[in-house]
């Protein structure tokens, strides 16, 4: 069985601590929550208890690589912040994966690619039509 296979990596002056996913994988219980999101380990065990989607939620993904169900839920940006305080080390360089994804953070989805123009246009529009409306075909027949 691997146990505690980690490596210390010294990186300017500060060191990491390196999982390799196998090590992960011991960890998917709730007395030991292990889970990788976007390379990075993290120790949510005691998020647990906290975390606004049931604790069910975390356990399904514990011990594996969570990132695709973290991006699919849209986590806040103060759900993000919140995860460096559960953070406990990185994925070893072989065990990452290369897949990329586009982080969701909201009830809108992905950050939309529109132009700022449609922000007024829009309005703008419907105010004029609203205005024409009135002045053409309410107005005349007051």
């Amino acid at each position: 069985p691997i146990c505690h296979i980690h490596f210390l990596i010294t990186m300017a002056s500060e060191k990491k601590v390196v999982y390799r996913a196998e090590e992960v994988k011991n960890h998917k219980d709730s007395k030991s929550t292990w889970m990788i999101i976007h390379n990075h380990v993290y120790d949510v065990t005691k998020f647990l208890d906290e975390h606004p989607g049931g604790e069910e939620v975390l356990l399904e993904q514990a011990g594996a690589d969570s990132t695709e169900a973290f991006e699919d839920v849209g986590h806040s940006t103060d759900a993000r912040d919140l995860m460096k305080d559960y953070l406990i080390g990185e994925l070893h360089p072989d065990d990452q994966s290369s897949k990329t994804y586009q982080a969701n953070t909201g009830p809108l989805g992905r950050e939309q690619k529109t132009s700022s123009w449609t922000g007024w246009l829009i309005p703008l529009g419907i105010a004029v039509l609203a205005a024409l409306t009135y002045r053409f075909i309410i107005a005349p027949s007051s």
